[in-house]
């Protein structure tokens, strides 16, 4: 959320910010009822000081029932003039909670169709045979199966097998290390989140139809970035804590509400499946430099897996309401022929922290808003679909990374079922 009276002072940049994310605000109508707001609070204050002096006089008044008739005049002044109050303050609370974050100037304009790669690492492998897709290759070797899931939960739903959970723990296991050597400190999160945690990480009100609801006022998340947010809410941190960093570890839940007709089969798009998030509470001055860390990181995690991608630094028109900046690794895919999004990184400044009230303060006593990062350190399903496409033999095995072998008793490939 934006702080109303930078939008006030800023209304120039506001506008330019949501342009270039492609999201239709009225600022004119915020700047506007802010004025006529204020004029009302400047009456309602004139008329409360009238009625105390009015109150007074009541006492010593020659005249009681004229100036009891003056006292009533004022209260019924006020009486109409508070609800006018009220609701200007609704509804600038509604147009400012839709202003978005602006884009960083670093930031490339456009659109999803103008996301463009500036980094890519490693070479797609040329197979001297057909490869299969993820989709049969889990069927052949018995480690997701699809059809069960459809059939227990609906479409988007699957059973993960055998040495697919081996694989997922093996995952969860190294990139944990990884990261707590990195001084992140490991956290499993709640998945179910009041209202006001949705709100507070800008999922509310943009992207309300695609969290599962589970109550009047319990939601389901989308990834442990809500719940981690949440981990400081009205906090005052001390600056020489900053930077904070987390992973958490969390059942993600997605109703994928927008993408009917995209990647329906298989395990790429799923309503249900598990993730390790990076997060840190940061230092405002720090916040460019710890998401190029970030990012730095989930490189370093994709090149354990030897898994060849490139890095999309994504347009202000594909970016959502909370981010001013985000990142996307894109991993190769050979069935599709095509780099796919494995993982994402955002630099949310403080928009989070404005909406969850986090704050600092420094060696002085000065407060002020921290900047919050969030960045993928591992999505499974994802994960397993590139590990599966491109690790898959002529045999139809499929060989596993050797940086998770360890984590699997030494086991080196998973071989079709016999049975």
């Amino acid at each position: 959320m934006q702080d109303i009276k930078f939008i006030i002072e800023n209304p120039g940049l506001i506008k330019r910010g949501a342009k270039r994310k492609d999201v239709h605000i009225e600022v004119d109508k915020i700047v506007d009822l802010y004025e006529k707001r204020k004029e009302k609070l400047q009456k309602a204050e004139s008329l409360r000081a009238e009625q105390n002096r009015v109150s007074k006089e009541i006492a010593t008044s020659e005249d009681k029932e004229k100036t009891l008739a003056e006292m009533k005049k004022v209260k019924e002044e006020l009486k109409l003039i508070e609800p006018e109050i009220a609701q200007m303050e609704k509804e600038i609370d509604e147009l400012v909670a839709s202003v978005p974050n602006p884009p960083l100037d670093s930031v490339p304009d456009g659109t999803e169709e103008d996301n463009k790669p500036f980094k890519t690492h490693g070479e797609p492998k040329n197979f001297d045979f057909e490869p299969k897709d993820h989709i049969t290759l889990g069927k052949e070797l018995d480690i997701i199966d699809i059809e069960r899931g459809t059939r227990a939960s609906g479409a988007r739903f699957y059973y993960l097998k055998n040495e697919a959970v081996l694989l997922e723990f093996a995952l969860v296991q190294h990139i944990l290390h990884k990261l707590i050597s990195k001084g992140f400190s490991p956290v499993i999160p709640p998945v179910l989140v009041k209202e006001q945690a949705m709100f507070a990480t800008g999922f509310f009100p943009a992207e309300k139809n695609e969290i599962y609801q589970a109550d009047e006022d319990l939601f389901l998340v989308g990834t442990s970035e809500v719940p981690l947010t949440m981990l400081h809410h009205k906090e005052i941190l001390e600056e020489k804590q900053l930077p904070l960093r987390y992973c958490g570890f969390s059942t993600c839940f997605r109703r994928e509400a927008g993408s009917y007709g995209k990647d329906t089969a298989g395990i790429i798009r799923v309503h249900q499946f598990d993730k390790l998030e990076m997060f840190s509470f940061c230092h405002p001055e720090k916040s460019e430099e710890e998401h190029e860390f970030l990012l730095g990181l989930e490189e370093e995690i994709i090149q354990d897996l030897e898994l060849p991608y490139q890095v999309v630094n994504i347009a202000a028109g594909d970016l959502g309401a909370p981010a001013a900046k985000k990142y996307d690794i894109e991993v190769w895919i050979p069935t599709q022929n095509k780099f796919r999004e494995l993982t994402s990184c955002s630099n949310c400044t403080d928009f989070q922290a404005r909406r969850a009230s986090i704050k600092y303060k420094d060696s002085e006593g000065n407060k002020a808003l921290v900047h919050t990062l969030n960045g993928t350190a591992i999505a499974i399903p994802r994960t397993l679909v590139a590990i599966l496409e491109n690790y898959q033999q002529k045999d139809g095995s499929v060989q596993i990374p050797k940086i998770l072998q360890p984590y699997m008793g030494g086991q080196s490939e998973i071989s079709p079922k016999t049975y």
